[in-house]
């Protein structure tokens, strides 16, 4: 498992603690690997998900450390989304 997608697991967690996520979105981080995010939490897992969000490192740390909102990061490009999008902007209010 790659440093990014460790950093990424813990900021998500941090993230998520008490935050109600009841669906399961994986996010695909370029040339690192897959994370999982479901109501248990966040882990490094390649498994199906309803919703995949995939970016770059640069664009994940981006949207985790709040210098990107998520959908102005899909609207420009850098985040794309397959699968449920009601789930993925779900997601994305939690992680704000």
């Amino acid at each position: 498992m790659s440093e990014v997608v460790t950093e990424a697991v813990k900021a998500l967690n941090g993230k998520l603690d008490g935050g109600q996520f009841d669906g399961c979105a994986k996010f695909v981080i370029e040339d690192e690997g897959a994370i999982v995010v479901d109501g248990d939490g966040a882990r490094a897992s390649d498994d199906e998900a309803d919703v995949t969000l995939t970016a770059d490192a640069d664009t994940f740390r981006a949207i985790l450390d709040g210098d990107i909102d998520p959908t102005s990061a899909f609207m420009s490009g850098k985040l794309s989304v397959d699968g449920d999008m009601g789930l993925a902007m779900q997601l994305g209010s939690v992680l704000s």
